[in-house]
Parts: C-alpha cells; structure tokens; sequence
C-alpha cells in the first residue's frame, strides 16, 4: 500500500521551516489504517510485549490500537498536569522547542516487556523520554516502533540501543 501518498504534508507548520507529516489523512482511510497497525504488529509481535506506550497525542492514535492487535495493554503518557494520580517526569526536546511528558508511576511493573509506538520518529526526544520514564519503573523497551521516520533529524541514531522499527521515510 503507498502510505506515502495518503499522509498529507504541510509546509511551514507549526512555524516556518518545518514540514509538517499530517497522519489524519491516513487514518480516516480505514483500510489504510488497519493496514498500518497489523504490519506495525507484524513486525513487532516477536518482541512479546505486555506494554505499548503511547505519548500525547498521536501516540494514543497508534499505540492503542497496537496493544490490542499485540494483545498487550496500553500505556498512555501524556504532557504536564494531565493524569490524576503520582507521575514521573521527563524533559525532552522537540524539533522546535521542549516538553514535559508524564507517567503514572505504577503504570509499568518491574520487568514488564514495553514497545513505545508513535506517529513519527524525528530527533528522536519524545521516544528517549518515554523510554526513561519507563526504565525509571523497571520496564524493558524491547522496541519503538512509528509510522513515519524523518531519517535526516538523525532519531534512530540517537535510540541505537533499541529495535526502531518505522513504515514510511522521509529525508525531513
């Protein structure tokens, strides 16, 4: 299937300079977006997770959806102040400025096997910060895996002691 020409690119957004991987355009496509959570699950179902995370927001989009193909639980973590009971934090940096994402801290148990799935994979920040926040608990990232890779911002190089696995590479 060309995902490629169903995710919408937006130049110049949020600000100038970034070309902006718009993923609404592919979800909608019902088959387009079974066909990317089954081959997401395909090439991750040996790494026998009992966890998908999945960061605010899109991470949910795709992370949820992939636990219940793996038939693993999900893990939401979400920014600053949003979940209810005791968190962990994380500083991480984006293509254009920082965040804080958040964790409960009794959301993974010691040991636990955990993918980290995301819409797309640039700097790689927001993924490095979900995996401390589970190594913190004692969880064991056993993969990330994305939909779409911007393999010029160098992510995969910066999570080279983890499987990446992504569907779609752009240069930027």
């Amino acid at each position: 299937m060309d995902l490629k020409g169903k995710i919408r690119v937006i130049e110049d957004f949020p600000q100038k300079g970034i070309s902006f991987k718009d993923i609404t355009t592919l979800i909608k496509d019902g088959e387009a977006f079974k066909f990317v959570i089954k081959s997401l699950a395909d090439l991750v179902k040996d790494k026998n997770a009992d966890i998908v995370v999945g960061p605010e927001a899109r991470g949910f989009i795709i992370g949820a959806p992939l636990a219940y193909e793996l038939g693993a639980g999900f893990v939401p973590t979400r920014k600053n102040g949003k979940l209810p009971a005791k968190t962990l934090n994380a500083e991480y940096k984006l293509e254009y400025g920082t965040d804080i994402i958040q964790m409960h801290e009794d959301a993974i148990k010691p040991g636990q096997r955990v993918i980290v799935a995301d819409d797309l994979l640039a700097t790689g920040g927001t993924a490095l910060s979900n995996i401390d926040l589970v190594e913190r608990v004692g969880g064991k990232v056993v993969a990330v895996a994305v939909v779409i890779e911007l393999t010029e911002l160098g992510g995969r190089n910066v999570l080279q002691n983890y499987d990446v696995f992504s569907l779609v590479k752009y240069l930027s």
